[in-house]
């Protein structure tokens, strides 16, 4: 499903800087781009451009995760390591959590 943010860029003429980048798609990739975005009645190229941005922030969020994981085992048994007190509240807030959603 193609949200409306590329539909409102598309058909009100968004001013920001646009580059062409020519990019060969295998005729499966084509043939579902196409299919999209009749369905979802927008240009193919606008089903293109969200896809790749939503991609590109996916990639963007697994790096930022990795880094504060990597960051938080460098930290792990140091001063700057979880206060103790604060990581129980943590996790017992997090187990009150869970057993309402349930």
């Amino acid at each position: 499903m193609v949200s409306t943010s590329f539909s409102t860029w598309h058909n009100k003429g968004h001013e920001a800087a646009v580059k062409n980048f020519h990019l060969p798609l295998p005729e499966g990739t084509y043939d579902e781009l196409r299919a999209e975005a009749e369905r979802a009645q927008l240009p193919a190229t606008t089903v293109a451009r969200e896809a790749i941005s939503s991609w590109l922030r996916a990639r963007k969020k697994t790096a930022r995760r990795q880094a504060v994981m990597e960051y938080a085992a460098r930290m792990a048994g140091t001063r700057f390591d979880l206060d103790p007190i604060l990581e129980g509240a943590a996790i017992e807030e997090l187990m009150r959590m869970d057993q309402e959603a349930k």
